[in-house]
């Protein structure tokens, strides 16, 4: 039987009341609103006066007492990274492939995960982490975790929170983010992929160079034609010209943007006006932690300031900027018959934000993370407010987010062993140990066993960024190296886990600060949206 990766919609039946942003086609807004709820499934959306539908008579209630959006579906996350803290970047560069290889990116970044990633006793707890950093963030979409075993054989971690990648339902078709290396060797064989996948997230043009730009350029096929098409989004794009614009958005193609990640790198983002201006579909997502934001609550924040700093008026109003982290994001993938607004017959992945006064979209904005008073994935509460979460597990793990008390619902009929038994407090006490202890875990053998020999697999993290797994991130030109080469190893140091949350993190906003390639009037207005 396939692994559904979420659990069953087994639920019973649930009233779920406050503010509701529907972003429907519409975007109807219900200032005192009821999701109705059964199985995993949104049976009905109207005012909360209104007579309830047939046989939800004695539904359980969920009062929210806020505002209630779609659940947020983030198009790019490294999510293995995630464990680690902002990179403090030290110049401007032109391309990914100038910083990839670095010594001071080896040294906070590729070195430390690949230690953590080839110990397997430490992978549970690197994924609990991660996932629950997603959760506090209002993310019920994201890309997956990508593990390996010593038999050669790939797979994604099956969690809590949706992946991409990995799903078994028609509803849900998965999406390819890996292209294999022979195909990024051939543009007209990657073209033959493309046509074989149902939506694919590729690295597109990840900086402001020449460089960067030619891997776009490298999309056209030797009769002329591109090698894009609808099912193809751009991630990053920020290298594209307004003639590669014209194209991209002729051919139906897509782009994910990560303006924090962009901006702190390249000290420029994509030409998103101009993108917009075309009609080019936009999704969003943090990248990673390293050079991101810790989760796409924080990440939306960032587009609304610099959307906000382009000229007279802003380049893109709330409302759409919502629309990228729910409707667009489900249309790239092909989801938008069951995620991406809150409608009957869809999927009741919602999140629900303290207040239900002042402008519906902008309340999203100005929340920090201990106002997310609920994450609902299939119909299960995931996290949030005690008397959301405990009707679901009545000993769900109790959490602190910003001063809040807050309930994390970790319990799933189809979560990976390993993790289940995890609780976050343990998650976090196993990483913080690893790395404070990182030089003894680099010097440590990597046990491994023989391919066919007896024996359960043992899995490891499929890092992409680090080191060969037989996959590329991007299209490559024939003869071009992997995309990071092997570098002399160096000496890594203990460091400190990342903060969950901005909220928990007093000095975030300091760090960004110092960052030599961030525009002053981002951190200012972030300052302000975080209060």
């Amino acid at each position: 039987m396939p692994d559904p990766g979420i659990d069953p919609a087994t639920g019973g039946k649930l009233v779920i009341t406050g503010r509701v942003i529907t972003m429907d086609d519409h975007r109807t807004v219900l200032p005192q609103g009821a999701v109705y709820v059964d199985r995993g499934s949104i049976a009905a959306v109207q005012t909360a006066s209104a007579a309830a539908p047939a046989g939800f008579e004695a539904a359980s209630h969920l009062p929210t007492r806020g505002t209630i959006y779609p659940g947020l579906i983030e198009l790019h996350n490294h999510l293995s990274y995630n464990a680690l803290r902002l990179w403090a970047v030290p110049k401007r560069y032109g391309d990914r492939d100038q910083w990839a290889g670095t010594p001071e990116y080896q040294e906070l970044v590729s070195g430390p995960m690949g230690v953590i990633g080839r110990t397997p006793s430490l992978v549970p707890a690197l994924v609990r982490y991660v996932e629950c950093k997603c959760l506090f963030g209002g993310v019920t979409t994201t890309q997956g975790i990508a593990l390996y075993s010593d038999a050669g054989i790939r797979k994604y971690y099956r969690g809590i929170v949706r992946n991409v990648e990995q799903t078994a339902e028609a509803a849900l078709p998965l999406a390819t983010d890996r292209i294999s290396d022979v195909a990024a060797a051939d543009v007209s064989k990657f073209s033959t992929e493309l046509q074989r996948a149902h939506s694919l997230l590729l690295h597109l043009s990840e900086g402001t160079d020449a460089a960067a730009r030619k891997h776009f350029l490298d999309l056209k096929l030797p009769n002329g034609d591109w090698a894009i098409s609808s099912k193809l989004a751009g991630i990053h794009s920020v290298g594209l010209e307004q003639a590669d614009i014209a194209v991209l958005a002729k051919h139906g193609g897509a782009m994910i943007w990560s303006p924090l990640s962009n901006l702190l790198l390249y000290g420029g983002t994509a030409r998103v006006a101009e993108l917009k201006s075309a009609g080019v579909r936009m999704g969003i997502g943090s990248d990673w932690s390293p050079s991101g934001s810790k989760n796409l609550l924080g990440e939306l924040k960032v587009a609304r300031v610099f959307a906000q700093n382009q000229g007279a008026e802003p380049v893109f109003t709330d409302e759409e900027l919502v629309s990228m982290a729910t409707r667009n994001a489900a249309a790239i993938l092909g989801w938008d018959g069951a995620l991406g607004s809150i409608e009957a017959g869809k999927k009741a992945d919602l999140l629900a934000i303290a207040g239900a006064a002042g402008d519906p979209y902008g309340t999203l904005f100005e929340a920090s993370e201990r106002d997310v008073v609920l994450v609902m994935i299939e119909g299960v509460s995931r996290f949030g407010s005690p008397s959301l979460v405990r009707p679901f597990n009545a000993k769900a793990e109790t959490v602190t987010v910003g001063g809040a008390d807050r309930l994390l619902n970790l319990v799933q009929e189809t979560e990976d062993p390993d993790v289940a038994s995890l609780s976050l407090a343990e998650a976090i006490a196993d990483l913080k140990d690893a790395l404070h202890r990182l030089p003894e875990l680099a010097k440590a053998p990597v046990a491994a066993r023989t391919p066919g020999a007896p024996g359960p697999d043992t899995w490891r993290l499929a890092l992409d960024e680090t080191e060969p797994t037989g996959m590329a991130l991007r299209l490559q030109t024939p003869g071009e190296e992997a995309l990071v080469a092997a570098a002399a190893p160096v000496a890594l140091h203990p460091l400190e886990l990342d903060a969950m949350t901005v909220a928990d993190d007093p000095g975030f906003l300091d760090a960004l600060a110092a960052e030599p390639n961030l525009p002053a009037y981002l951190v200012r207005g972030l300052r302000k949206l975080y209060r």
